[in-house]
């Protein structure tokens, strides 16, 4: 049987030239970890929140859009990939993962069961509601709003308003401001 191999990723300390590319006043909050930072593309005007995390991977690349707002206590966990567009809000607590354990039998713990990668995008203008998460292989369409909450286990069609666990749309956005 295979064994688990317990292995730290690091400290997440950082420096701004150790990541792949990062714009103009990008503000990093104390406390926020950072692991391979050299997969992590950041735009400008980026706001991270103290406490979140922020994981890079060997296999693909973290991509993060012009004015962007990712709140406290995030985790972004690029494995399968992850682009976030320009415009985004993120609330505190949520959740990005693009990648799995597969399922390989009864006879194989899940934990040593070989990961399945999928890229995971949020198109701009989108607002993710606290606690969200969204699940590997998501596209999250421009403009659309992911209530508080919701586990967004499907891709979300552009200017959607959705909600629950599993997440559903309730709604459009209107195209104008007046409902």
């Amino acid at each position: 049987m295979r064994k688990f191999m317990a292995r730290s990723y690091g400290d997440g300390r950082f420096k701004r030239e150790d990541f792949a590319s990062i714009g103009e006043n990008v503000i990093i909050e104390n406390g926020a970890v950072v692991l391979e930072a050299k997969h992590i593309n950041i735009g400008s005007n980026v706001y991270i929140g103290h406490y979140a995390v922020l994981r890079g991977y060997d296999r693909n690349e973290m991509v993060i859009g012009d004015d962007t707002w990712i709140g406290q206590f995030c985790y972004i966990n690029s494995a399968g990939g992850v682009e976030i567009g320009s415009r985004v809000g993120i609330g505190p607590g949520v959740k990005i993962m693009s990648s799995r354990h597969g399922e390989e039998g009864r006879d194989v713990p899940i934990l040593l069961c070989d990961l399945e990668f999928a890229r995971v995008v949020v198109e701009d203008d989108c607002d993710i509601g606290m606690g969200a998460i969204i699940l590997p292989g998501v596209t999250v369409g421009r403009g659309s709003q992911v209530g508080a909450g919701a586990v967004v286990t499907e891709d979300v069609q552009p200017y959607a308003v959705v909600a629950g666990v599993p997440a559903r749309q309730l709604r459009e956005r209107p195209e104008s401001g007046k409902t």
